[in-house]
């Protein structure tokens, strides 16, 4: 077996890999990135690029219907083969190749196959061709696999070729009839999507609401739209068995009992959650165990059992870092890169005796994953949130201050759409005067989102932003109204 050695070892090249790689190269260190499958991860092919290509066209066309003017001259359907076309250029045809060319120019060494570690800094390789190389790292190894769907234990299900996000943002034919399980976001999206391109959806949600993690009236409204868009949303609902028939069709039972509901399906989503890759990473030759996810400290270093970083009880730093949805601490992209560039800069600051500023909010640490975490949700409308919400703070027995406001009331909602619908939620710290959340739920609002993470991460008081003027007229004029409603007085 061959050996090399680098600084730093990279174990997968999705967005989040390719930049702690990256960080630690612009630190002045040398790094290797292993991947077994697309260069660009999760995300470029089959998560975030991809399916919102998908729900791209579908909103356009939307936004053109709610403005008198426009909605005469658009037709009644969309055109899904364009629209996958669209998705094809996305995600570059499921080609890497410039991902690669990327990686070359930023001095990083691509080493194609399956890594798992095999000891301290240790990781071992192996390549599509079945050999084994080894490679050293001098400082650390970070493990950046990420996360793939969780296939529920549902009699038939395994048998019946299940899509989950994979196949659903990979689709070349669009089904008449798909039926999705699930009401988080991956779930309400695709619904989204597909009902856009003309399938007829049904989605199983176990639960009572959509998009439970947000505030309560952000699901509300994204039921209100989808069913109005023929969505088939059934809440308390579960698949109890499934049956991929000789058709080809799916039956799909809703209860036990032999006059059980039964639907009928083209094919089947399953967006119930994620599982961290950590199956088969080599994590029980370090001590750890294999199917969970990694806890880190605020600097991505790996904690063992005793809540110390991997390898100080050798009198080791500690080398070994799990960076993104891999970490379980968020599953998000942009999270995940951000926690990223803290990373690959701690590691070169570690390995070249630097110091290492890891105080909240400080270079070396991803704080925001505690407090201040944004995320948009592209339905219809969009769902836009970061920070804590109001039921979150209830639990955590904080005392906050709660303003709503409606955005059709917007000067700016009425030149956007005919009939818009939305709203606005600020979580409010009164011992503080700061934003601590902020949730905004409505056409467009995407755009609104880094203003209150801004504000939430700056804890800008509320007097200064008394003195943020919003242009006119625009949706960002809610900052305005929802100051209003919270009282000038309070500040």
């Amino acid at each position: 077996m061959s050996e090399r050695v680098f600084d730093v070892v990279v174990i997968g090249a999705g967005p989040v890999g390719e930049n702690v790689a990256d960080r630690a190269v612009q630190g002045g260190l040398t790094a290797a990135i292993v991947e077994g499958e697309l260069v660009g991860g999760e995300c470029s092919y089959w998560a975030c690029m991809p399916t919102k290509a998908l729900l791209r066209p579908g909103a356009a066309l939307r936004a053109a219907r709610s403005v008198p003017g426009a909605r005469e001259a658009f037709g009644a359907t969309l055109d899904a083969e364009a629209a996958l076309h669209f998705r094809d250029k996305a995600t570059s045809g499921w080609d890497d190749a410039g991902q690669v060319s990327w990686l070359d120019s930023a001095g990083i060494t691509l080493v194609r196959g399956h890594g798992r570690i095999a000891g301290v800094r240790r990781v071992e390789v192996t390549t599509p061709d079945g050999s084994v190389e080894i490679l050293l790292a001098r400082h650390a190894v970070a493990v950046c696999t990420g996360t793939s769907a969780v296939i529920p234990d549902i009699p038939g299900l395994a048998d019946a070729s299940p899509w989950t996000n994979r196949e659903a943002a990979a689709v070349q034919a669009v089904p008449k009839r798909l039926v999705i399980v699930g009401g988080g976001v991956v779930a309400s999206e695709f619904a989204t999507a597909f009902s856009s391109l003309g399938s007829h959806v049904t989605m199983l949600v176990r639960g009572d609401a959509l998009l439970a993690a947000n505030e309560p009236f952000a699901g509300e409204l994204v039921l209100d739209a989808l069913r109005e868009e023929g969505v088939d949303v059934r809440t308390g609902t579960s698949a109890t068995r499934i049956e991929r028939t000789a058709d080809g069709s799916l039956t799909i039972s809703l209860g036990d009992s032999p006059d059980a509901e039964e639907l009928h399906a083209d094919e089947i989503l399953i967006a119930t959650g994620r599982h961290p890759r950590t199956d088969d990473i080599g994590l029980d030759s370090v001590g750890l165990e294999a199917g969970r996810s990694l806890a880190t400290d605020d600097t991505l270093r790996v904690l063992g059992a005793n809540g110390t970083p991997v390898g100080t009880e050798d009198d080791d730093p500690g080398w070994l870092y799990a960076v993104g949805d891999v970490n379980g601490r968020v599953l998000l992209t942009h999270q995940g890169k951000y926690q990223a560039r803290a990373a690959g800069d701690v590691i070169a600051a570690r390995a070249l005796g630097q110091p290492v500023d890891d105080a909240p909010w400080g270079r070396h640490v991803a704080t925001a994953d505690h407090a201040a975490v944004p995320q948009v949700v592209f339905t219809e409308p969009e769902v836009a949130a970061v920070g804590i919400t109001a039921a979150q703070a209830e639990r955590e027995g904080r005392e906050v201050q709660v303003v709503d406001y409606d955005l059709h009331n917007i000067a700016g909602a009425s030149v956007t759409a005919q009939g818009y619908t939305g709203r606005a939620r600020l979580i409010v710290d009164p011992s503080t005067r700061t934003v601590v959340g902020a949730t905004f739920v409505g056409a467009g609002v995407a755009d609104l989102l880094h203003s209150a993470t801004i504000a939430v991460v700056g804890e800008v008081p509320i007097e200064r932003l008394w003195h943020a003027v919003p242009s006119y007229p625009t949706l960002s004029e809610v900052w305005l109204r929802l100051l209003e409603a919270l009282g000038r007085d309070t500040a």
